[in-house]
């Protein structure tokens, strides 16, 4: 028998000024346009099957993490407008090179009595073979990549 499946998780989370509308609506209605907002990080999102933002839809991303190029094929996991909510789960791409699964999960909510909202991040995979780092680098990466879309976001509103 083999060893049991370890799950493991990185959160992290990051205030923004613009709405939890706003946001959740760049990478569930609009992730192609992530790369216009954070070009250095994201150079492109295609969606490869299905439609923007449903259930069961692919999309491939082009990024760079660690300063490397780097690729991933994501399948919408799931999709809840009522709490800005959106789940991709990585089907293909370097990092199925270290890990056995890998669901991202955003989910943004407004600040209490007062302007903007906090995006929180979820990362949850199993390594393989317990040789792959735990993905704290990935989590700064999205900690970027959401202060880049919040400015976007916010020079929208001019």
């Amino acid at each position: 028998m083999g060893l049991p499946t370890m799950r493991w998780k990185v959160e992290t989370e990051v205030e923004i000024k613009a709405s939890a509308e706003k946001f959740h609506e760049m990478f569930a209605g609009r992730p192609h346009h992530v790369s216009k907002a954070t070009p250095h990080h994201i150079q492109s999102c295609d969606l490869h099957e299905g439609d923007w933002g449903k259930v069961g839809s692919i999309v491939y991303w082009n990024y760079v993490h660690d300063g490397k190029k780097r690729v991933a094929r994501e399948v919408v996991e799931a999709v809840d407008p009522d709490k800005n909510m959106i789940s991709f789960r990585v089907i293909e791409g370097d990092l199925m090179e270290e890990y056995k699964t890998f669901l991202i999960t955003i989910y943004v909510t407004p600040k209490e009595g007062g302007e903007g909202s906090v995006v929180h991040w979820h990362l949850e995979y199993e390594k393989l073979e317990g040789k792959a780092a735990h993905p704290e680098t990935l989590a700064e990466l999205c900690v970027e990549v959401s202060k880049d879309i919040d400015q976007h976001l916010l020079s929208q509103d001019d």
